[in-house]
């Protein structure tokens, strides 16, 4: 049997990472760092050459009549015969990429072609759609997909849920939640249904929002950073006057806030733990906790997502004798010998 090299093996978690890695993954992923001081030059290697590929992605057929023989040549410098076969571990993830991708997205469109019912009840999920724009729930959101060969068309029926719209001006994309439709072609912007009104954010673009009961007039459109809030269908103000709906600006920092709930990665260089549990709770309904005192300032340098808590905890147990104490929602962190 034989057993995968540092460099096949960092091949293969940046093949993972570039998809999105899952809490187990990511734990796996810090373990196999932490094992072998190899890992992290093997990765470094791998991502050297993922940044040479990239370079090849603005090329096209219609760019030149012959290929440019430089464009595939290997880069000038003095030590680069042990890197000759990075290129085709490295090709070979890209192409598993691209083909699980195609795959994908060829086993979604036959689902799609008729209603979707998508639903979430505990933590966050992802989807990317059949034409490619990327759907993120939060907890307890509900929706149906209904695509047609005229418009992409999403109920938001229960929660909040952000989407990021791939371009294609001649099939809309919209939102409706309790009668209210934010429609798009290409941009981003998140969507809470709560018990009175409809919130819709833009992060990314211009949308129209637009009541889908008739109206004297359309309700504003919304730029990135604005923000707006819409009383349900039975609230007077909605139909009698939709223009007095104004949107509103925001700022970075609230824009952060209203989309803490979608996990993100968290990457820290020799940072204070006692820094690093507060990011955690920024993000977590699990808190973390410093019981001993000595921890604060101890250097953290990792990667990890934000709503993978847990795995940091055992990661500190693991590599830095610490222990951890659960009670309810809250992990105490001490050294294991301070007691």
């Amino acid at each position: 049997m034989n057993i995968p090299t540092p460099d096949e093996q960092a091949a293969d978690w940046l093949v993972r990472r570039d998809r999105g890695l899952t809490p187990a993954e990511q734990d796996d992923y810090l373990q196999w760092l932490a094992a072998d001081p190899r890992h992290g030059d093997a990765l470094a290697r791998q991502q050297a050459t993922w940044r040479e590929l990239d370079l090849l992605s603005d090329w096209r057929p219609e760019h030149a009549r012959e290929p440019n023989p430089a464009l595939l040549a290997p880069p000038r410098r003095a030590a680069r015969r042990p890197f000759r076969w990075l290129v085709p571990v490295a090709l070979a993830s890209a192409a598993a990429v691209v083909a699980g991708f195609f795959f994908q997205r060829d086993a979604r469109h036959h689902s799609q072609a008729a209603a979707d019912l998508i639903a979430v009840a505990i933590g966050y999920e992802k989807r990317f759609l059949d034409d490619g724009s990327l759907l993120e729930l939060n907890r307890g959101a509900s929706v149906v997909v209904e695509y047609t060969a005229a418009e992409r068309r999403v109920r938001l029926l229960t929660g909040e849920a952000h989407f990021t719209v791939a371009k294609n001006p001649s099939r809309p994309f919209i939102v409706s939640a309790a009668g209210v439709e934010t429609r798009a072609i290409g941009t981003a912007f998140n969507v809470r249904l709560a018990s009175g009104s409809v919130e819709v954010l833009v992060t990314e673009g211009r949308v129209q929002v637009a009541p889908s009961s008739p109206t004297p007039a359309p309700l504003p459109m919304l730029g990135v950073g604005e923000k707006l809030t819409v009383p349900l269908e039975n609230d007077p103000n909605l139909n009698s006057s939709p223009a007095a709906l104004v949107p509103v600006a925001v700022g970075a920092e609230e824009i952060a806030r209203a989309l803490a709930w979608q996990p993100r990665l968290l990457q820290f260089s020799s940072a204070p733990l006692a820094e690093v549990v507060a990011e955690f709770n920024r993000y977590n309904t699990l808190q973390l906790a410093l019981a001993d005192p000595a921890l604060a300032a101890f250097p953290v340098t990792t990667s990890f997502r934000s709503d993978n808590a847990e795995g940091f905890v055992r990661l500190l147990e693991v590599t830095a004798g610490v222990q951890a104490e659960r009670r309810g929602d809250t992990i105490s962190l001490r050294l294991a010998n301070s007691r």
